[in-house]
């Protein structure tokens, strides 16, 4: 049985952690849901009676999985019978290859396929229609059990934007393909033709945990649930995240009640609640419970409850002005406070601001390093079996990323396996020796890759151009990351192509986060400072639940923020024909008593 020291949980924590049956439970910021996730999950393996049992956890994010699953290993916790991912990896690991056999669309094969690739097919079916601007933007979509849901809010283009996706959806099915929707809308079709699927994942899962359950869409709650109710009771849940944060709605992601995905499942949960906030100074968590859209009681315990936070609100400084007043932000929260610069985290609604305000910053301040997502050369695109490899090689040969680097072996030795590449002799430590002993003597990021994948290839004896799967991944890896690159470059990221920067993708935060406001979501700084918070920004203009939307987004801003939070609502941001854009009423019509930043 897992045990744990004592002050390393609250009772809350420990209540809903040692409950025998199934939770939901309600988290609020900083209130250690991660932690509780991490104990959760080592509790319910160490407690496992059979080999061919499993523990699933479903994350929002790659990334989030990752962290999760080395805490575990840190805890010192057996995780070969845990399985731990995305949604969407989900359904292609457990439901699309062992049974897309039995779907017309999936039984000759199929490639998942990135955004960066749907995004190039739009825009070239969009160019084909006549009389109607379509661009790549106005295709979004996503899928409801029912069948499609359109995110444009411009009616009048619905119905050619429906051709273009029918005319998509024939180039996918026709070139055996598959996009980040599909997977989801194949994998509820499969269960729902194939009730004997859910009965049978159902009596492998002891328990399916559901992370940041406020951001899952209907249909994913209708797969999950399906499986837990196939399991007859034999399968628990445990189900977290924090209704103030749904901040998912236009594509279609709601914070399901207890009783709601309770009575789906066929599952009585026990509700239960952390209010303890480990994060925030006493005056962040007063001013982001102002906008609490659900009722949430917060208590600020940690550490820095009694810091003598700063937080301002700007509706002064004008657009020219914006990048004179985000160096002087930056200096004062790192030269005056003495703030750790990759402590420091600059929002934005939107990457098209902040990409080029990044280049200004990037220039203005040459002795600070900037990180962000939308920075990176190469789209984190997991199911791609060369970004598997990429990030061993990529990543640094040390005893404190020893245990990560073998979990990733283990996952490109299982992608041969299942394109039919069985090597005897090679294990995850014969492959990790491999990446360590070869070196490249190239500068350029994706020269590097190039020849790299070549030599590793070589010394196994692995001939990837004869594996159609291979090559269909080598080649999409490449072009993408060239997209990308080519991209950033034009938008002024100096340095973008360089191995330095590739590297960095995997490495840990070492300069100030630059990123959007759905991107920041789950992090946490000493100092935020978001700008561009402009009705019709945050949130955007389409919104359906304008008032409702804006509280949360600047909830989720606010909330990250340990000790300092500057807000910005800029003048001097066109909307074109009428005029500028105005501060988000909700954020302009809050009574607080903000600070001064000294100059």
């Amino acid at each position: 049985m897992f045990v744990w020291d004592r002050k390393d949980l609250n009772d809350a924590q420990v209540a809903a952690i040692e409950h025998p049956g199934s939770v939901f439970l309600v988290a609020c910021p900083g209130s250690g849901k991660t932690r509780t996730l991490t104990y959760k999950i080592a509790r319910l393996l160490s407690q496992l009676k059979s080999d061919k049992k499993r523990v699933v956890a479903i994350t929002y994010t790659h990334r989030a999985a990752d962290e999760i699953h080395e805490r575990i290993e840190q805890l010192g916790v057996d995780t070969s019978q845990l399985w731990i991912g995305t949604i969407h990896s989900f359904c292609i690991e457990w439901i699309l290859k062992p049974y897309g056999v039995y779907h017309p669309a999936l039984k000759h094969g199929f490639r998942v396929i990135n955004a960066h690739d749907t995004e190039c097919m739009h825009e070239e079916l969009c160019s084909a229609v006549r009389d109607t601007k379509l661009t790549s933007f106005d295709c979004a979509y996503y899928f409801k059990p029912s069948g499609f849901v359109l995110t444009c809010n411009k009616t009048a283009k619905h119905e050619a934007i429906k051709g273009v996706l029918r005319a998509y959806w024939r180039k996918l099915r026709a070139e055996r393909q598959v996009d980040f929707e599909l997977i989801l809308f194949y994998a509820y079709q499969l269960i729902e033709k194939h009730p004997s699927i859910s009965v049978l994942l159902g009596s492998i899962f002891e328990c399916v945990l559901v992370d940041e359950f406020q951001d899952t869409r209907e249909i994913q709650y209708a797969i999950l649930a399906s499986i837990l109710k196939g399991s007859k009771g034999q399968a628990s849940a445990f189900v977290v995240g924090d209704p103030n944060q749904a901040i998912y709605g236009s594509l279609g992601g709601y914070a399901i009640t207890a009783a709601d995905f309770g009575t789906r499942c066929g599952i009585a949960f026990k509700e239960m609640d952390l209010s303890d906030n480990y994060r925030s100074s006493a005056r962040i968590v007063s001013y982001f419970g102002l906008y609490n859209v659900f009722p949430a009681k917060i208590e600020p315990v940690g550490t820095d409850r009694k810091y003598a936070s700063v937080v301002s609100f700007d509706q002064e400084t004008h657009r020219d002005g914006l990048e004179d007043e985000l160096v002087r932000l930056i200096k004062y929260n790192v030269e005056t406070l003495g703030i750790a610069p990759q402590e420091v985290c600059i929002v934005a609604p939107w990457w098209v601001h902040l990409a080029s305000m990044t280049r200004r910053l990037v220039a203005a301040l040459p002795g600070y390093s900037f990180d962000g997502p939308g920075m990176v050369p190469f789209a984190r695109d997991v199911d791609n079996f060369w970004y598997k490899l990429a990030r061993i090689i990529l990543t640094e040969a040390s005893p404190q990323l020893y245990v990560r680097r073998m979990r990733w072996a283990g996952e490109v030795i299982s992608g041969l396996s299942d394109v039919g590449i069985d090597i005897p002799g090679l294990d995850r430590k014969a492959l990790l020796r491999a990446c360590n002993a070869i070196t490249i003597a190239e500068t350029d990021g994706l020269v590097f890759l190039r020849a790299f994948f070549d030599e590793l290839c070589a010394a196994f004896g692995i001939d990837y151009h004869a594996c159609a799967s291979l090559q269909e991944h080598h080649d999409a890896f490449f072009e993408c990351s060239q997209k990308r690159i080519d991209r950033l470059v034009k938008e002024g990221s100096a340095a973008i192509a360089e191995l330095a920067m590739f590297r960095k993708v995997f490495a840990g935060r070492t300069g100030i986060t630059v990123s959007t406001i759905h991107g920041v979501k789950g992090a946490e700084y000493d100092a935020v400072i978001a700008y561009g918070l402009l009705e019709g920004m945050v949130p955007h203009f389409s919104d359906p639940d304008q008032v409702e939307t804006a509280k949360k987004l600047v909830y989720v801003v606010s909330s990250r923020a340990r000790k300092n939070l500057h807000l910005i609502s800029e003048r001097g941001r066109s909307r074109g024909w009428s005029g500028d854009y105005q501060p988000t009423d909700v954020l302009a019509g809050c009574a607080f008593q903000y600070d001064h930043v000294p100059t």
